[in-house]
């Protein structure tokens, strides 16, 4: 019997514990070194204030702080942005596969315009320029803008999951008499939804920390809540670090979340 072969380094390094205490000596030098920084500077921690930002109890009961009322605007700012975008996505997709030449140009035409304009450049035209011609307030103008950067990215995945469905699951819809629009909603988008929903879920993390940059137009968001603190307050690491926090349990749930999703997609295929 030969001996076991001694574990590759690549796939050392992707095992779960040593990926787990990776993480943990990073975050440990990035902490490590914001206090020595903090220190050299004389800084006065006041970590004892955090908790008030996130929640009190008061004669009226529970109450959430200024943080968590920050974080519930992001989210629902992120969810209506994510949505608007998928169905952005799935137009813009289906007009790029279409095969009209009109359709397919004003996908493409589309897609190559919002890629190369940067997000802070796309919230300004729809906030200053779009904004007093259409009426367009602080929240929807942040919407729309999310909205339409992040769907032209998610017209992208669901392009290629549509064209990771093999070709002759078109050949048996056309065989039993199913028009396109009818493959589509019964063949070719529950296939294809095995092969969005990784993409998905990092354009949904992505869009979630976008959701910061609308901070330069004053909605209320996370990212805004958190400097009115730091200017009221001078705490700077704290709130910093708290909203970093506050960001990245966000992700890791909707991560884990659509990873149990994943598992029971595939186990029902």
């Amino acid at each position: 019997m030969a001996p076991p072969r001694p574990m590759s380094f690549a796939r050392l390094m992707n095992t779960r514990p040593v990926a787990v205490a990776l993480y943990l000596a990073i975050m440990g030098v990035i902490v490590w070194g914001s206090y020595v920084g903090a220190q050299n500077m004389g800084y006065n921690w006041q970590w004892y204030q955090v908790p008030k930002y996130l929640f009190t109890f008061t004669e009226d009961g529970f109450q959430f702080g200024e943080i968590m009322v920050g974080l519930k605007t992001s989210v629902v700012l992120s969810v209506s942005a994510f949505v608007l975008a998928v169905v952005i996505g799935l137009v813009v997709a289906l007009l790029r596969l279409s095969g009209l030449v009109v359709g397919s140009a004003v996908a493409v035409g589309f897609l190559e315009l919002i890629r190369n304009i940067p997000l802070l450049v796309l919230l300004y035209l729809f906030y200053y320029v779009l904004g007093p011609i259409f009426g367009l307030d602080r929240w929807a103008a942040s919407i729309l803008t999310l909205a339409v950067f992040h769907g032209a990215l998610v017209s992208e995945i669901f392009r290629a999951a549509i064209n990771a469905v093999p070709q002759g699951q078109w050949e048996a819809a056309a065989s039993i008499g199913m028009s396109r629009a009818q493959a589509y909603r019964w063949i070719i988008l529950p296939q294809s939804v095995r092969f969005m929903l990784p993409p998905l879920t990092g354009e949904m993390v992505h869009l979630i920390k976008s959701s910061a940059i609308v901070s330069v137009i004053a909605v209320a968001e996370l990212t805004t809540v958190g400097r009115n603190i730091i200017s009221e307050t001078f705490m700077s690491f704290e709130i910093w670090f708290t909203v970093a926090a506050v960001y990245l349990v966000v992700t890791l749930i909707l991560s884990i979340g659509v990873s149990r999703l994943e598992k029971r997609f595939a186990t029902n295929q």
